[in-house]
């Protein structure tokens, strides 16, 4: 299994927020990131669900890795737009 696969494998959660989340910056983030951020990436991947849901809403801090947060925050958001006028 390639890198990418398992990955994709490793994104798949408990809910579908964190599945979107984290396929969303698998598929756009994640190919353009350095080797540092994919680290924290895999990093991030291998925390327990009710943890990574913190981190990931910014309840709970990690030590270097609010940056990588912030990138998985936003390219989710990313190309999200609101319709003000419904």
């Amino acid at each position: 299994m390639d890198e990418l696969a398992r990955l994709k494998w490793q994104c798949r959660r408990g809910t579908k927020e964190l599945d979107f989340l984290l396929n969303r910056y698998l598929e756009t983030g994640y190919l353009v990131a350095d080797q540092e951020e994919r680290e924290l990436f895999v990093e991030l991947l291998g925390m327990e669900d009710d943890r990574l849901i913190g981190v990931l809403m910014g309840e709970l801090v990690v030590a270097g890795m609010g940056n990588l947060v912030g990138k998985v925050r936003a390219f989710a958001t990313a190309g999200v737009h609101v319709n003000a006028h419904l």
